[in-house]
């Protein structure tokens, strides 16, 4: 059965950074696009960056442009965001995401993945 666990989490200062992991276990995901959502206290889940099979092409919400860093290890199937200028409003439970379709499209929607982790806690303080 298809797994993903994500790691890296915790409390940071404004300013600092922290890189979320996500490991997945049980299938491969290496043919497919997978993404980073998170959902603050009181908020919907929403989108952060995702990025295609290969690599090759990533997309990022505006909020997080030029701050944060999706990228992925095929050869470990994981997952990474690198975060950082962390500011207060990027508090909240960050999940890895996987679609089950092997397409080069990077989708924003929550309903067009698939596969999701348990979540991370981030917690940014000021």
């Amino acid at each position: 059965q298809a797994q993903l666990v994500e790691s890296g989490g915790g409390s940071v200062q404004a300013g600092g950074s922290l890189t979320l992991s996500c490991a997945a276990s049980g299938r491969t995901f290496n043919n497919n696009p997978m993404a980073w959502f998170r959902r603050a206290p009181g908020k919907e889940r929403e989108f952060v960056a995702a990025i295609t099979s290969n690599a090759a092409r990533a997309r990022y919400d505006d909020s997080v442009k030029g701050r944060f860093t999706i990228s992925r290890d095929n050869a470990k199937n994981t997952l990474s965001l690198e975060m950082n200028e962390l500011k207060l409003e990027d508090t909240g439970v960050y999940y890895c995401a996987a679609r089950s379709v092997e397409i080069g499209v990077l989708t924003t929607e929550v309903n067009t993945y698939d596969y999701w982790g348990q979540g991370t806690q981030v917690t940014v303080s000021s």
